[in-house]
């Protein structure tokens, strides 16, 4: 009897854990979020997205020397959210560990501090906008803490996995995730400006130019003018895969009958049309945000599709 009364009082203790590992994973999403939202909005609102004279004045900030950062309640936001987000990560890696690591949260756990112990580090490289790379990073990693923290919140969910995707579901993954990587290198190198049409691009001419659009080492002066091509194919590059990657989601979504790859699909769509809606009014700064915001959600419900939660099939 007091085996199984020990053994009883243990599965409550672990039950207790994984609420309180799960509580403090989604208050860290809704912090990573406002990190992705109140970044995206000092970085594009110091380049001058879709400033009066647009786009003549977008990135003037690139000209001259780097510009002293003003403390504004924006960043005094997002200094505060980044700090208590660290704090509360901290926090959870110790319950994904303590007494004994509960896995795989706590691998995603400590990735997760991993991740921002780097984002702070690339912080200090920050203040010069010319620095494509480190402003690509930044992009990059602000949308995997949305990801990892949705993925220790998944972790600590007794959800059963509702069985095999359709093979194709993985490859539109990469497909989103590429369209993800190319839509953070046109805000890095401040590439937004050179293509204003829908739903493609017009590629001009000059093979140097495409050169300095896909350079990873690129410290940008100016940003690319209108009609540049490099910039023009990055810009064809990231619409083609998303519109790819939303193809597939959709088949997915039809042969699994799964309610994750429907939300895929809808979130997709809705990023798209935010990305849309963007180059139609002259880049508004609030559907730039909106747009990256969105991305992120993106990309944790993918996370929710591949690890087969959120799957209860029809009939």
């Amino acid at each position: 009897m007091s085996g199984d009364a020990g053994f009883a009082s243990a599965e409550r203790d672990l039950v207790a854990r994984m609420r309180q590992i799960r509580w403090l994973a989604c208050v860290l999403l809704v912090l990573s979020l406002l990190i992705v939202a109140v970044s995206a909005y000092l970085r594009l609102d110091a380049a001058g997205l879709g400033c009066a004279d647009w786009p003549a004045c977008y990135a003037r900030v690139l000209a001259g020397e780097p510009q002293p950062l003003h403390y504004g309640f924006a960043r005094l936001l997002h200094r505060v959210a980044a700090s208590s987000a660290l704090l509360l990560a901290l926090l959870l890696l110790w319950r994904c560990w303590r007494p004994y690591p509960v896995q795989p949260a706590a691998r995603h756990a400590l990735l997760l501090v991993l991740l921002m112990l780097v984002l702070s580090v690339l912080g200090f490289f920050s203040a010069d906008p010319r620095r494509a790379l480190i402003g690509f990073l930044n992009l990059i990693g602000g949308l995997g803490l949305v990801s990892f923290s949705w993925r220790v919140a998944m972790a600590a969910t007794s959800r059963p996995d509702s069985g095999a995707l359709p093979p194709f579901a993985r490859l539109a993954a990469l497909l989103l995730t590429l369209t993800v990587v190319a839509g953070a290198w046109i805000g890095a190198s401040y590439a937004a400006a050179a293509c204003s049409t829908l739903p493609f691009c017009a590629l001009g001419d000059g093979d140097a130019g495409m050169m300095r659009a896909f350079n990873p080492l690129l410290q940008p002066q100016a940003p690319p003018p209108l009609g540049d091509a490099g910039a023009a194919l990055l810009h064809n590059v990231h619409r083609g895969l998303a519109l790819g990657a939303l193809a597939f989601f959709i088949v997915c979504a039809w042969r699994s009958r799964r309610c994750s790859a429907w939300i895929v699909c809808a979130l997709l769509l809705l990023t798209l049309v935010t990305g849309a809606a963007t180059i139609g009014s002259g880049m508004r700064l609030w559907l730039v945000v909106g747009h990256g915001v969105a991305a992120a959600l993106l990309l944790a419900a993918v996370a929710t599709l591949l690890k087969g939660q959120w799957g209860k099939k029809e009939g």
